[in-house]
């Protein structure tokens, strides 16, 4: 697939390659044990990845402060002086070195409870150190612990400038493999890497372009910068490689699927489509859907196979395109499915698509971990024999025992929630093409984050909701509003309308949020007692027969007010309701608060939110309270999640796979990220395989970073 580089080129190329891969062991000053703990601790294995464990901070040694001006708290100080006593003192048991050091203005005590033997054989007195550590106080006299000594007149080049402090563990400490430790360790691999003549990968244009440093100056500027200018360079040198090199990556996968990934050609728009559309259509379709349609019907009879990422805010009509899509499917000979995380999801799903297909004569049906014995064999004969339409299910529907026909349409809710290999195991159900992939998400992603998560997925957007919809009221409440709330509680629910109230569930500490959860239910109970007011309970611990009965019960407006933990994050759908109260509300995380908070405004009446917390919380929580009252837009949400948190705790990026950016922020280095993947695009669509000179160092790359024969692009 690649063509040879010049023999020159190539040499050089492989030679540096082949440096990069060398075991760690082989490093001057580490050997066998030494890299079988930084393997253990760290994830090191070669000098790459040590050249690659960049430093988390670094100590300024630029200045040298004169002892007189020392003073508690000061944190570490770098002197200069010439050590004037050296001496062991104490005995056995808290035998200690104990030296004293001396500048024109001061002097002052050094002190070491380790390795002193072989300090005292190495310190001289009289010679002048530079001296570097953190200042003590004992018994009001200033003195420094364990400090690190060289000779001033010929300091390392490891000690100079800004110093790196790298990550560590107590079993690295122990063994001297600290910052201090593997410093002089990096420097022998960038020694290693120098003498190897590295090609730089990245192409002369772009580096001349955003004047970045060439690679290897980059290496020694993150390690060992001789000040802060130059640790900047060589971090923007990084953040834009973690970047364009992942968006190569993202972007080639792309063009490979649509060249290569053959797919059912849905050519026809037959009897069940049309006559859902001109007849059957519960609500008319926004432009937003329309738009999403089309691009769904283009994907689809092009011979392609669909990889298509529909993102839509909660209530903006997922599930209608959903079921759409799967008619374009039917109508064309093929079966369709619908996957979703949990079961009360996946019945929430089926309810739904039932609701839609009440006069086309689908057979559908729901495949969930509980149905068992002979109704579970009725479904799988009937689905292997093509007559079952529609499945929807669970990760149920991977298992080896559920056969299709012939499936041609894979609908995935919340696909964040399915791993790779599970997701694998369904589209390994379809022959002789994969199924198209149409992956819905009501968890707004910010662009910057698409780009990098979904960054091989075609994105559709539904960014208006239905029609007659109001925004909804938030309001932030302490306990002393609570006599208020409850009031206006029972209002609503003499119009008719219902409520739910919502308790965090933490995993850590579910048996005391399940008892806050109970107090809570008792205290409603009281507030809005029988026979008057009704009520019901769902929490995650219940028996699943009796969440789905509770549920149902609240959902045919038998009882008013549903006291829950977060099991009714996702798949709830209760037009009448119209309050939700948050309790506790500064434990969720943005994302979560407004999923809950879109359980309600789901029909044409004004609907309420109430985040109750406490009259002091954290500077994040009230931050995310405050978002949520000022906006209910849930990509502006999205955004100000990402940058309250970070990509590595947004739902789903944890366990993409992908997101391997050690310096790049995606909340914060957003046009560095475009700008990436604008030159990762002109690439691929100039030279695809790689096959100019300039381009030579990319391949090794893309394999080194993420190896060969992945199956991303094709299973989204």
């Amino acid at each position: 697939m690649f063509n040879r580089q010049s023999n020159r080129s190539k040499n050089k190329s492989e030679l540096s390659v082949n440096t990069w891969n060398t075991p760690v062991e082989y490093i001057k000053g580490v050997g066998p044990a030494k890299a079988d703990l930084l393997k253990k601790e760290l994830g090191i294995h070669t000098l790459g990845d040590l050249l690659e464990d960049y430093p988390t901070r670094y100590v300024d040694r630029t200045q040298i402060t004169p002892i007189n001006h020392i003073r508690t708290g000061d944190g570490y100080v770098q002197l200069r002086g010439k050590l004037i006593q050296l001496e062991m003192v104490g005995e056995k048991k808290s035998r200690r070195l104990m030296g004293v050091l001396k500048d024109s203005s001061g002097e002052i005590e050094m002190i070491w409870f380790q390795s002193i033997k072989i300090l005292e054989s190495i310190l001289q007195v009289g010679q002048d150190y530079l001296v570097f550590g953190k200042v003590n106080s004992f018994r009001n006299i200033l003195n420094i612990t364990h400090p690190e000594m060289e000779l001033a007149n010929t300091p390392s080049p490891i000690s100079k400038g800004w110093v790196p402090v790298y990550r560590s563990t107590a079993k690295l400490d122990k063994k001297y493999l600290d910052s201090k430790g593997r410093r002089p360790l990096i420097f022998e691999a960038l020694k290693m890497f120098k003498d190897s003549q590295p090609l730089d990968p990245l192409p002369v244009y772009l580096r001349e372009k955003y004047k970045l440093t060439d690679q290897l100056s980059t290496f020694y500027n993150i390690h060992f910068p001789r000040g802060e200018s130059h640790q900047k360079q060589a971090e923007r040198r990084i953040k834009y490689e973690e970047f364009f090199y992942l968006q190569l990556d993202l972007i080639r996968q792309m063009t490979f699927r649509k060249g290569a990934s053959k797919g059912f050609v849905l050519e026809k728009v037959g009897d069940q489509f049309s006559s859902f559309f001109q007849k059957h259509l519960p609500f008319q379709l926004t432009e937003a859907q329309k738009k999403v349609l089309k691009e769904i019907r283009q994907d689809t009879r092009n011979g392609k196979q669909m990889n298509r990422l529909l993102q839509g805010d909660v209530g903006s009509g997922k599930t209608i395109i959903g079921f759409m899509t799967m008619l374009l499917a039917i109508d064309n000979g093929y079966q369709a499915c619908l996957m979703a995380p949990t079961e009360i999801l996946a019945r929430q799903h089926l309810a739904s698509l039932q609701d839609f297909a009440k006069n086309l004569g689908l057979s559908i049906e729901l495949l969930t971990g509980s149905i068992k014995g002979k109704s579970r064999k009725v479904i799988l004969d009937r689905l292997a024999l093509g007559e079952l339409a529609i499945l929807v299910g669970t990760h149920a529907l991977i298992e080896d025992t559920v056969i299709f026909k012939q499936l041609g349409m894979v609908i995935i809710d919340e696909q964040h929630r399915f791993g790779v290999a599970q997701r694998a195991k369904l589209w390994a159900k379809s022959k002789p093409f994969l199924p198209h992939v149409l992956v819905m998400t009501a968890t707004p992603i910010p662009r910057t984050l698409h780009m990098t998560l979904y960054g091989d997925l075609d994105v559709s957007v539904i960014d208006e909701l239905p029609p007659g919809r109001k925004p909804i009221i938030t309001k932030r409440i302490t306990a002393y509003s609570r006599p208020n709330l409850y009031q206006f509680i029972s209002q609503e629910i003499e119009k008719g309308k219902q409520v739910y109230v919502v308790y965090p569930l933490i995993e850590e500490s579910e048996k005391l949020d399940l008892a806050s959860l109970m107090e809570g239910y008792d205290e409603m109970s009281k507030v809005f007692p029988a026979p008057k007011f009704k009520l019901s309970i769902v929490h995650g611990k219940m028996p699943q027969e009796q969440k789905d009965s509770e549920m149902e019960r609240f959902a045919k407006g038998i009882t008013q007010i549903l006291v829950a933990t977060t099991v009714i994050e996702v798949g709830v759908n209760v037009p009448n309701a119209s309050i939700m109260v948050i309790e506790n509300s500064e434990r969720f995380g943005l994302s979560q608060l407004h999923q809950l908070r879109g359980r309600v405004g789901r029909g044409s009446d004004q609907s309420y939110c109430f985040l109750m917390a406490g009259h002091k919380v954290s500077k994040e929580a009230s931050f995310k309270m405050n978002t949520m009252v000022e906006t209910n837009d849930g990509f502006k949400i999205a955004e100000a999640d990402l940058s309250l948190r970070g990509p590595g705790t947004i739902d789903g990026t944890q366990q993409s796979g992908i997101i391997e950016l050690k310096l790049a922020s995606i909340s914060e280095d957003g046009n560095i990220l475009t700008a990436a993947r604008n030159d990762a695009k002109s690439i691929i669509a100039e030279d695809p395989n790689f096959l100019q000179p300039q381009y030579s160092g990319l391949k090794e790359i893309l394999i080194k970073k993420y190896g060969k024969g992945k199956i991303w692009a094709k299973i989204s």
